[in-house]
């Protein structure tokens, strides 16, 4: 595990310890998070604590043409009873991922010091936000980061039933006529390995980043 200043270079991925750990410290600067992104490197750490940037190995991705939509989430999709956006809601977006309640899970990861430097990259058109509406109110969605052919994912929120995987099979959809290759997911969840997402040997993983962005 490595001791980064604000201008030490990341040292290689392979680095990382069996947890993924790569490096602590540095800033969470546009041109720091865009320098980790395209190295498959991304920051998760608590407030109070340094910045930790992971990079685990194996990975945990979606390939759009992979999607798995299940009968029951394409009765959803069809009978009207989400409605979709892009980018429309990114503030309220971040804030419910922050704050939405996660079984096992007693603290969140999405601080202000984050949450300033997601919306620094979002005004910049690197961070884009999906939602889920239902009659008007907001209610699920997701962000994450956009980087050449391929999106990493943040987080995701849902206060009702199926509002994040409505949001997220939407915004597949839609990565994939844009062109989009690769969807990151970073580590494994059930949620996200249901909609058809796999474990990818990290080694893998970067070489796809080398061609796609």
């Amino acid at each position: 595990m490595f001791v980064l200043s604000d201008t030490d270079p990341f040292p290689a991925a392979e680095l990382a310890d069996e947890n993924g750990l790569l490096a602590i410290g540095a800033n969470l600067s546009v041109e720091r998070l865009l320098d980790a992104y395209e190295q498959g490197i991304f920051p998760w750490y608590n407030e109070g604590e340094p910045i930790q940037w992971y990079c685990p190995d194996p990975r945990f991705v979606l390939f759009p043409q992979h999607l798995n939509i299940s009968k029951s989430m394409k009765t959803v999709l069809g009978n009207g009873s989400f409605q979709f956006t892009i980018n429309r809601a990114f503030p309220a977006v971040i804030e419910n991922c922050k704050t939405i309640f996660r079984k096992d899970q007693p603290g969140t990861w999405i601080h202000p010091e984050m949450i300033a430097a997601y919306t620094a990259l979002h005004e910049r058109g690197y961070v884009l936000s999906a939602e889920s509406w239902q009659q008007g109110k907001l209610v699920g969605g997701l962000y994450g980061v956009l980087l050449g052919n391929v999106f990493f994912g943040e987080s995701m929120f849902s206060k009702v039933s199926n509002a994040s995987k409505f949001a997220f099979i939407k915004f597949v959809q839609y990565l994939e006529k844009k062109n989009v290759q690769l969807i990151d997911c970073q580590i494994y969840t059930p949620h996200l390995g249901s909609l058809g997402a796999g474990l990818m040997d990290r080694d893998d993983f970067l070489d796809v980043l080398k061609v796609g962005i």
